[in-house]
């Protein structure tokens, strides 16, 4: 027994320690439940990923184009996204038929089956029922490689669409030859502009039978160039039981030339050598780290996490250097690749530092790209796709890459530049940064996810400061490593938690466990301990070691259920934690900075074994381009980066007793249970072994106290101090109609009252060292309401989209584009309805009501308002109905004044309001697959 479990162990051992890694890659893996990942071919961080497609609907769920839930495959496209939450790419979609040529989606599909289904690292296989069809898949970094068997004599059809999936803007087929074409694929989805270019050869002559178009000129069979909007072609040649037919695809982002500069990476028609060769990058790539193992399962999970963080970002150059650059112009890349697809706000937090250890020149390449990216489209990237910015989520993430690398001694890029266009992107004033650097802090009613981007801004300003620190600039240091602090203007030292402020006091009412509008994907106890660059400091605010023990204890056990908000990205819960997003993955580890090695052990394991399976639905949450993965490949190895920036690597047991990692200079180390890991693969330099700089303090602002934003007749204002023990003094001045030149005066606890619009400014000021600090200025803007009237809702407002209260319909504030700042109400599944009180019969003609659309989250305007008038409340009178005229389907943010003018003024004291919803979400709504009812949301009703 003892002899055959010995000859196991080295079987499995030498499977791993050998070259033949790619059999344990299991993209199946994250194509169920929420992973949305993609199952098709790749080689690691090609261009192409060929994949099928069976999700054409835009649902989130099928962001990748695949759900392992589908029984219907539309086609098979050459780009996919890993793991993303917003849909795009599916790009230059074939699909082979038989009989006569269809060009609907509805037709040329086909059911399949997972038991006729295929995947490994490089290949994809399936049979397709309709047509008894087997596809086979494989790919080179630039080129799909498609091989059809037709298991029935017949027409054989390939069908190429170029309206698969998203919008196409421009879309056009030269014909070069019986054998080769050649696309433009311009489309509009989650990138805004994307260019593909394409050439396809066929191994053999095909004939055209089939032409969908729109183009001004009638199409014919016998056309060079096709062209349109709408456009879907078949190409056609009759077949024998058991014929063949292989295509190539070649992309390029540059144009015709470069596809078929491209196209040379696989000469001939030899489908099983592409394959193999791809399967050889994928044992070379996945070779970088070898662990010993024998449990199946696990040797797939961790080399399927590998793989999944190795098809992003994506080569985004021709063979010849020329790429697309953020001005949409063509450049050449000198001395580097460039690269495209940087989920920063995921990937910074583990992909990116498992890169520096594995990956040192790619990640030199993707610093060189985002410094062009800066250079031709005037700032860092953010989420950058297919040289389009799509400004999804928070922060300016690239710093935290740049600041890493520099951190860890990686040369190759321009240190100088990376540092200018870091404090570029920290000094502009969009998204927040305004009033973050005015006041430290971002408010509620400056930006919506305020306390996430304060934060988020506070770390990578942290970066920043890193960065000069190299750069010996030492008064950018203080002011960034300043900044860097500004978690301490949402903490609040008297609940422990992370707070959204508005108009200068805390939001109230607050849970902990609600997801809104003031988070980024999450709530406050996910963002509660986001404070990377100083944690130390955090752990003193909480109160100390037991005090942070016993919070961060309170966050596992708590109940596993949030409130507010249903945000389908918070998955994987521990109480609280939520391993399914990323606000999360560093948290586990915090307990090592209290002496509790043994708590962070205990739940890195938990989660290292119960959240990833080698099943399809084996992921927790979104991959997010490797990020979900990176977490896995380093925790399992006993390492991961709290803080990225810094030189170091947190440590935890590792799920693995025996990792070899291979660097790309030859050398490699072998790590053990013992081994220590904190400088692990970081070179040492002179400004990564240097104690940190000294760097002045902040003092936390102070809190307005105020019962509310407006009032009828006069407000009582005060202040307080977030923390319990401040020591220090406050002063004010309130300032009507924006006079300007009012001094600050001392506080001295009088009493102070508002009996006009006016806007109250307050800053403290505190003794640190014997010397005195003074914190920033804050705000607060009062309004007196225009009348005394009252309302009296008969609709219930959802309480996520409260505006204030009811009272907030008529306290002459109105509501801006941007709903997520808190100023409207929001009601679903039924039609808005109130009551104004005007508190005498008067006469009246101006009724006024405002609304706004955003139909992409759900809010319609209504279909139309009425207005009735009373004496009594009871008998009521329509008197003027408005109907909406804004198109539903428009993808701007809108806002209608549905208001309206009698020719004559009539007598009333009661007016009713009533806005009809616009009930079920039609069928073209991205919402629709989901049975969801549209939002009415209002703001401010004015009656003259």
């Amino acid at each position: 027994m003892a002899l055959r479990f010995s000859s196991l162990f080295l079987l499995f051992s030498l499977s791993v320690l050998g070259q033949n890694l790619h059999q344990h890659v299991n993209p199946m893996i994250g194509t169920g439940g929420h992973g949305h990942t993609y199952p098709g071919a790749t080689v690691p961080f090609g261009m192409v990923q060929l994949s099928p497609d069976t999700r054409i609907d835009g649902s989130w769920d099928g962001c990748s184009g695949y759900h392992y839930d589908d029984t219907i495959i539309y086609g098979f496209s050459h780009t996919h996204l890993n793991g993303t939450g917003c849909s795009d790419y599916g790009d230059i979609m074939l699909m082979p038929t038989m009989g006569e040529p269809m060009l609907s989606p509805k037709d040329y599909s086909s059911t399949f089956a997972h038991a006729n289904e295929k995947a490994s690292a490089g290949f994809y296989s399936v049979k397709l029922d309709k047509h008894n069809i087997d596809v086979a898949l494989t790919a080179s970094t630039r080129v799909g490689f498609h091989q059809y068997t037709f298991n029935s004599s017949g027409n054989a059809n390939i069908i190429l669409d170029l309206n698969h999936r998203d919008k196409l803007l421009q879309g056009e087929v030269r014909i070069v030859n019986a054998k080769t074409i050649e696309i433009l694929r311009r489309s509009e989805a989650w990138a805004k502009d994307q260019y593909v270019f394409a050439r396809i050869e066929f191994s053999q002559p095909m004939q055209i039978n089939k032409i969908r178009s729109n183009s001004a000129a009638q199409a014919s069979a016998t056309d060079k160039v096709f062209s349109g909007t709408q456009l879907a072609l078949s190409f056609s040649k009759k077949v024998s039981k058991g014929d063949k037919i292989w295509v190539k695809v070649a992309l390029s982002p540059t144009g015709y030339e470069g596809a078929k500069l491209n196209m040379s990476e696989i000469p001939g028609w030899n489908f099983n050598k592409v394959k193999e060769d791809a399967e050889k990058l994928w044992d070379q790539q996945l070779a970088k780290i070898q662990i010993t193992e024998t449990n199946k399962d696990k040797l797939s999970i961790f080399y399927t996490a590998l793989y999944h963080t190795m098809v992003q970002p994506n080569i985004a150059q021709d063979i010849d250097g020329k790429y697309r650059g953020r001005d949409n112009k063509i450049h050449k890349a000198e001395g580097f690749d460039y690269y495209s697809v940087f989920s920063l706000w995921d990937t910074f937090r583990g992909a990116h530092p498992l890169y520096t250890l594995i990956e040192k020149k790619r990640t030199v390449d993707f610093i060189n790209t985002f410094l062009k990216q800066y250079e031709q489209g005037g700032r860092l990237p953010v989420w950058e796709l297919a040289s389009n910015e799509t400004d999804c989520m928070i922060g300016y993430h690239s710093v935290s890459v740049m600041a890493d690398a520099m951190a860890k001694g990686i040369k190759g890029f321009d240190y100088e530049l990376a540092f200018q266009a870091a404090k570029h992107s920290a000094m502009l004033d969009h998204l927040g940064l305004d009033a973050y650097k005015r006041q430290g802090f971002i408010s509620m009613d400056d930006e919506h996810e305020s306390v996430s981007k304060t934060l988020e801004y506070a770390y990578d300003d942290w970066c920043i400061a890193q960065m000069a620190k190299i750069l010996n600039k030492k008064d950018d240091y203080d002011y960034f490593m300043k900044r860097s602090q500004s978690w301490k203007n949402v903490f609040d030292w008297t609940t422990g938690f992370m707070r959204p402020k508005k108009n200068g006091g805390w939001d109230k009412p607050f849970d902990p466990r609600e997801i809104n509008n003031n988070f980024t994907e999450g709530n406050s106890w996910q963002y509660s301990f986001f404070v990377p660059q100083d944690i130390p400091g955090m752990i003193e605010a909480y109160g100390g070691n037991l005090a942070f023990e016993k919070k961060l204890d309170e966050m596992f056990n708590s109940e596993s259920k949030t409130t507010g908000r249903e945000q389908v990205d918070v998955t994987g819960l521990i109480g609280q934690y939520a391993h399914g997003n990323e606000p999360s993955h560093h948290m586990a580890y915090l307990y090592n900075y209290i002496g509790k090695p043994e708590k962070t052990k205990e739940k890195v394991h938990y989660i290292l074994n119960e959240f990833y399976k080698n099943t399809p639905d084996g992921l927790i949450g979104n991959e997010d381009c490797g990020q979900m993965s990176a977490w896995y490949v380093l925790s399992s190895m006993g390492m991961y980066s709290v803080t990225p920036g810094m030189p170091k690597w947190d440590e935890a047991k590792p799920l693995f007793n025996n990792v070899k990692i291979n660097f790309e200079d030859g050398t490699s180390e072998m790590l053990t249970e013992t081994s220590n890991k904190s400088r692990l693969g970081i070179t040492q330099t002179k400004s990564n072994w240097i104690k940190p700089l000294s760097s002045p303090s902040i003092v936390p602002v102070p809190i307005i106290l105020a019962k509310s934003k407006s009032f009828k007749d006069s407000l009582a204002i005060d202040f307080d101090h977030p923390h319990p023990d401040h020591l220090g003094s406050y002063s004010y001045r309130i300032v009507y109609n924006n006079e300007k030149g009012v001094p600050f005066k001392q506080y001295q606890g009088e009493k102070l009252t508002l009996k006009e619009t006016a806007t109250v400014e307050v800053r403290f000021a505190e003794m640190i060292d014997k010397v005195p600090f003074r914190s920033q200025v804050i705000s607060g803007n009062f309004f007196k309401k225009p009348n005394n009237y009252t309302i009296d809702l008969k609709s219930t407002y959802n309480p996520q989209y409260h505006a204030g209260g009811p009272e907030g319909l008529l306290d002459g504030i109105n509501g801006t584009t941007n709903w997520r700042k808190g100023d409207w109400q929001g009601y679903q599944t039924q039609d808005f309805e109130a009551v104004i009180d005007l508190q005498k019969e008067q006469k009246v003609s101006d009724f006024h009501s405002t609304f706004l659309q955003d139909q992409r989250s759900w809010i319609l305007m209504p279909t139309k308002v009425e207005y009735y008038v009373s004496s009594d409340n009871t008998n009521f009178t329509l008197v003027a109905t408005v109907d909406n005229d804004i198109d539903p389907k428009t993808d701007d943010n809108q806002i209608k004044d549905f208001g309206i003018t009698l020719p004559k003024a009539t007598n009333a004291r009661y007016v009713k309001v009533k806005a009809y919803n616009y009930g079920k979400l039609p069928e073209w709504h991205l919402g629709y697959p989901y049975n969801g009812d549209a939002f009415i949301f209002i703001d401010e009703i004015t009656i003259k």
